[in-house]
């Protein structure tokens, strides 16, 4: 336990380090999504003074799955009901799920909700280390300035019905994976078996051509 928490703790300051300069996620009073869900698909508590409704991890459409190495985005509302403002600044993952990532610090006005994921997602786990099909938990702790840690159990629901309409993880987060690809520039190597072949042929015809000056 105490292992698993250290490495959580890891994964929450590394992204801290990572993270640029304060700035709020959306706020507003609109809930994630305004259509009734089952109330088991999403996670709803109060710890510390912070309320948090409509918790999840996005996974894939129905009937797929999000391949391993891939990302899933986290949407959750985040309602701060102490008499001070707080902000979210970290997600701790364990490494065995994968690696947590923040585009920026959330801030959390008092008693003003906000919501994390809308219209993009900004708070996500990627390089996911198994595929996932909607369903699974995934253990994460959220830290705040001023709550602190507050460990929570956050469950994967399908991309259909009321959440449908959710964006993925953005498109830069996968297309990291064909930049690696920019490797193939090895192919430099294959030019240059070429530019050894090519002497090759030359030389031939360069031996018929002395004796042919010789003959004179």
């Amino acid at each position: 336990m105490t292992r698993n928490s250290r490495h959580w703790a890891i994964a929450a300051a590394a992204f801290l380090a990572a993270a640029p300069v304060l700035a709020g996620c959306g706020a507003g009073s609109d809930a994630i999504t305004s259509m009734p869900y089952t109330p088991t698909e999403a996670l709803s508590v109060q710890v510390k003074g912070i309320a948090v409704s409509q918790a999840f991890f996005l996974g894939p459409d129905s009937g797929s799955k999000l391949a391993e190495g891939g990302a899933t985005p986290l949407y959750l509302s985040l309602l701060n009901t102490t008499k001070e403002a707080d902000q979210l600044m970290g997600l701790g993952v364990d490494p065995a799920f994968g690696t947590a990532k923040v585009v920026s610090p959330v801030s959390l006005p008092v008693q003003q909700r906000v919501n994390v994921g809308k219209p993009t997602p900004t708070i996500m786990i990627e390089g996911l280390k198994k595929p996932l099909s909607g369903g699974e938990s995934i253990p994460v702790q959220l830290q705040f300035a001023r709550a602190g840690v507050i460990t929570l159990t956050i469950p994967v629901v399908t991309r259909s019905r009321e959440f449908a309409d959710l964006p993925q993880a953005p498109a830069s987060t996968a297309s990291a994976s064909p930049s690696a690809s920019a490797s193939p520039s090895s192919s430099a190597s294959p030019s240059a078996g070429a530019t050894d072949a090519a002497p090759a042929d030359p030389s031939d015809p360069a031996e018929p051509t002395a004796p042919a000056t010789s003959a004179p």
